[in-house]
């Protein structure tokens, strides 16, 4: 007697999708920011020239493309607040998103308008940046997760890196282009990026199935080591762009140096 064999494949609800995309856009646009930095500070100490503008402009249209992405990703508050069937609040968690996007768009703004004719008080740029990422902070420390411990962990861990950032940012108000604190904001953003691709996977895996378990420690044990290996990630990828910048414009003068010999 043959047997018939079902095999159910269960695909991730479009809410758990909605989430973890969510959390990879927002990881992007923090490490696309980190990226360019450690990329951007070698080369202008040994260049002197990088073309701002164009950069800065590319990284505002990130910031409003993240906040209309948080309003009409599938799921999410499509531009409403209140919903009047329930009468209550919906959606707030993407609210706060939005809000910061916003603010960084305003910093990047202010960044644009400092190199041109304008001629901005100097550190405005550096200290709007600072005041998004308090901002940022600030939302993460006031978010409402339902008493889900392991979330609040998540998102205690990421506040260290943000306000981490925020402190070297403000420092650089008053210590124009510090390359000890350029290096450490910049490896900031790279642990943001990457912690919120961490907090997309541990609590909305996007291949289905239940989140980490909120009640066991070893999670929470597990979870800040992994934060800080995220750190010394950062690191290394900040230290390997800044000698990989200088051995590309060494290597370029050499070869200048050379051509002009013969």
């Amino acid at each position: 007697m043959s047997k018939l064999v079902i095999i159910q494949i269960a695909f991730p609800h479009p809410t758990v999708i909605s989430c973890f995309i969510a959390n990879a856009l927002r990881g992007t646009f923090f490490m696309f920011f980190g990226l360019w930095w450690s990329v951007k500070y070698p080369l202008k100490y040994l260049s002197r020239r990088l073309n701002e503008d164009k950069k800065t402009m590319i990284c505002i249209c990130l910031c409003y493309l993240g906040m209309l992405a948080e309003q009409f990703v599938p799921n999410l508050s499509h531009v409403s607040v209140y919903s009047g069937q329930s009468q209550s609040w919906e959606k707030l968690a993407n609210w706060q998103y939005m809000t910061m996007y916003f603010f960084y768009g305003l910093s990047g703004i202010v960044d644009v308008l400092s190199y041109s004719p304008l001629k901005l008080t100097l550190g405005l740029d550096r200290l709007l940046l600072s005041v998004a990422l308090c901002i940022e902070g600030f939302l993460f420390c006031f978010q409402d997760y339902n008493n889900a411990s392991l979330d609040q962990h998540l998102y205690s861990l990421l506040v260290i890196a943000v306000f981490g950032g925020a402190l070297c940012t403000l420092m650089e108000v008053f210590l124009r282009d510090h390359a000890i604190l350029e290096f450490f904001r910049t490896s900031f953003f790279i642990l943001q990026g990457s912690w919120f691709w961490q907090i997309g996977f541990v609590l909305s895996p996007p291949w289905g199935g239940p989140g980490w378990d909120q009640t066991d420690r070893g999670n929470f044990m597990l979870l800040t080591m992994g934060f800080f290996w995220h750190y010394a990630a950062a690191l290394l990828i900040t230290t390997a762009n800044s000698i990989f910048s200088r051995w590309y414009v060494v290597g370029r003068g050499n070869g200048r140096a050379e051509l002009e010999n013969n």
